[in-house]
């Protein structure tokens, strides 16, 4: 790939991270489909609209865009090999013609100026070793006047599954995990911090709200607590601790999760997150460029 220079998080995602996203591309789906709605009625996507679609994953939001834009186009860009294969394996198997998928980093991608008339990422916004030549970048892609609009986690403690995680600190090197500003996924839960990054990229009429979405991680709480100890963080974690410590925290998440079990069996957790919305300003001559 040309133009990276986000380069540990590729290789995190061309490896071990994005096998598994690919992999289980449904059950993240299910994870965070509660967000899709809140994501693309606040991007005010209409029919003919060219959308950039930044983080796509396995590209669920992107086909989403596109169909809500029949006339328009939707463009899905990731770091992810592995994820981009499911998104164009899905999109011909959906019939979904308008949209198309590049591999690529946001933060330098070569967009053209002006292309886009919205910008909109499900959890892919928080990685960025640059936030603010990020979101630059991106906003330059906007039309004056075109609109982000992103979903970020917020508020770890009212996220089901950090909470769950949390509860392992006496078996796995929890730490800081979730901590609000930390790099990765947590770098954008606070709402300062999203006003200071997005106002030195150029963009205006800033909206932060929070929104919550429960999610479906699993079929059972043993199901459940296998997929979460599978995920990046679960990992890492489980890869830091020994046999012994590993067969208690398994059994601990696992009696952890069995409160959140509904009446058929699937594990429901809460998740708390931002929907931010933002504008390139509509002044060509405006700080954006």
């Amino acid at each position: 790939m040309p133009d990276i220079v986000n380069t540990e998080q590729a290789q995190a995602w061309n490896g071990p991270e994005g096998a598994h996203w690919a992999r289980n591309r449904d059950r993240w789906n299910a994870v965070n489909q509660g967000f899709n709605e809140p994501l693309l009625g606040a991007a005010g996507i209409t029919g003919d609209h060219r959308i950039l679609d930044f983080g796509c994953g396995s590209g669920q939001t992107t086909r989403l865009a596109a169909l809500r834009a029949p006339r328009g186009h939707a463009l899905g860009l990731d770091l992810s090999g592995p994820m981009l294969a499911e998104a164009r394996a899905l999109a011909e198997r959906e019939g979904v013609v308008n949209v198309s998928f590049t591999q690529g980093d946001a933060q330098v991608h070569p967009f053209e100026t002006g292309t886009f008339d919205a910008a909109i990422s499900r959890y892919g916004a928080m990685f960025f070793a640059d936030p603010v030549a990020a979101f630059g970048n991106i906003g330059r892609a906007l039309r004056p006047g075109g609109r982000l609009a992103i979903v970020c986690p917020a508020d770890a403690v009212l996220n089901d599954w950090v909470t769950a995680m949390a509860s392992l600190r006496d078996f796995l090197p929890v730490g800081d995990f979730g901590r609000a500003g930390s790099p990765g996924m947590f770098s954008l839960a606070s709402p300062d911090r999203i006003r200071d990054v997005l106002t030195a990229a150029g963009f205006t009429g800033i909206t932060i709200t929070r929104v919550q979405a429960y999610g479906t991680w699993g079929h059972g709480a043993e199901d459940a607590a296998e997929f979460l100890l599978g995920t990046g963080p679960g990992r890492h974690l489980m890869e830091e601790a020994d046999t012994a410590a590993r067969v208690r925290a398994r059994r601990t998440l696992t009696e952890h999760l069995r409160n959140h079990e509904a009446s058929d069996g699937t594990v429901r957790l809460r998740s708390t997150s931002w929907l931010v919305t933002a504008d390139r300003p509509a002044d060509p001559s405006d700080k954006s460029r």
